[in-house]
């Protein structure tokens, strides 16, 4: 395992992060199945540890705390908060009210005094920078978190909140998670240049494209993946992007087979060879799945090899561009472009 530093923090954090979204009901995974796979992963060098509280509405968290009892100083240790808890209206968003309550709910479902990374899963258009970054340095300077970052934001979204803080002389995020493989680029045009520019840490998810790259993905193979059964419509081979993906995943594949690399190692490797990024992370449902992606923790891709791939996705290219979250509210919001 490869190790790397989270932004400017000094923190050293492992090239490959165990995300625990599939823990609980989401994932059909049992408590002895997510302490299997954390076991797994912690002998492997994984030291980065990733999950939120909505997460199979908590009960992620609750796995992740049972699981690393006896070995919270060996883990940097991240969860997020942002995502409806409940259906009050208060129970969700970055307010400093939920932001100070669902922290102290993620430390008694995961049974810690602190976490090292307190993530914003996603940008909460209803609340000021000011307001979201003041509760989390005082949440800081109370010793309760470490550092916190951001989630999927926008990239003129990041700079505005590096501004915030620096104008009000708060704390500031120290960490960005976007989605980034192979299939989808676009942070490579936007994100990851910005996040340079501030020194961040970038800790990406779904590097294998949410199954796309997986190689349970394939023509003329039947899909059988977890995702496929509870999104069809992500690989639905009608709609023009779904084509575009698989004519593309079919070419990846005969590039991997040319280097002597499965699917997994290519799509993998690719997402950490970007200087800009710190970490990628991966969601194995078992600890066969962690095993087979576990593989592309020493993979190191030659320059013959990121060019054949940017040949087949250019750079900067999200062959799904529907399917991103970080869109600003304005392009999904008829009334609000007309305002």
């Amino acid at each position: 395992m490869q190790y790397r530093t989270l932004g400017r923090t000094g923190v050293q954090v492992s090239t490959l992060a165990l995300g625990t979204m599939n823990f609980g009901q989401l994932g059909n995974t049992s408590q002895d199945d997510a302490t299997a796979i954390v076991d797994a992963a912690l002998a492997a060098g994984i030291n980065l540890v990733d999950t939120a509280d909505r997460y199979s509405d908590g009960q992620s968290e609750e796995f992740v705390g049972k699981a690393i009892v006896g070995r919270r100083d060996d883990i940097v240790l991240a969860t997020k908060f942002y995502s409806p808890m409940g259906t009050d209206p208060n129970t969700k968003g970055a307010s400093r009210r939920w932001i100070i309550t669902e922290l102290d709910n993620s430390l008694r479902r995961l049974d810690v005094d602190y976490v090292d990374l307190y993530q914003v899963h996603r940008w909460d258009p209803t609340t000021s920078d000011e307001e979201t970054l003041s509760a989390l340095t005082d949440l800081q300077r109370a010793g309760k978190i470490r550092y916190f970052g951001s989630s999927t934001y926008p990239a003129y979204r990041i700079v505005q909140a590096q501004w915030a803080a620096r104008d009000n002389h708060l704390a500031r995020y120290i960490s960005e998670q976007p989605s980034y493989s192979i299939l989808q680029r676009g942070i490579e045009a936007h994100i990851l240049p910005v996040t340079e520019e501030y020194g961040m840490g970038v800790v990406a998810w779904s590097p294998l494209a949410s199954g796309w790259l997986s190689g349970a993905v394939r023509e003329g193979k039947p899909l059988t993946s977890n995702r496929s059964e509870k999104t069809p419509q992500r690989f639905d081979l009608s709609r023009p992007q779904n084509r575009a993906r698989m004519d593309a995943v079919e070419k990846l594949a005969a590039v991997a087979d040319d280097a002597g690399l499965t699917l997994i190692q290519l799509a993998i490797g690719f997402v950490t060879a970007h200087p800009g990024v710190t970490s990628a992370i991966i969601g194995p449902r078992t600890v066969e799945h962690l095993r087979s992606q576990l593989a592309a923790a020493e993979t190191v891709l030659s320059a013959d090899i990121l060019d054949a791939i940017d040949e087949i996705v250019p750079p900067g290219t999200d062959l799904a561009p529907d399917e991103k979250v970080d869109t600003p509210p304005s392009l999904l919001d008829a009334p609000l472009r007309r305002r």
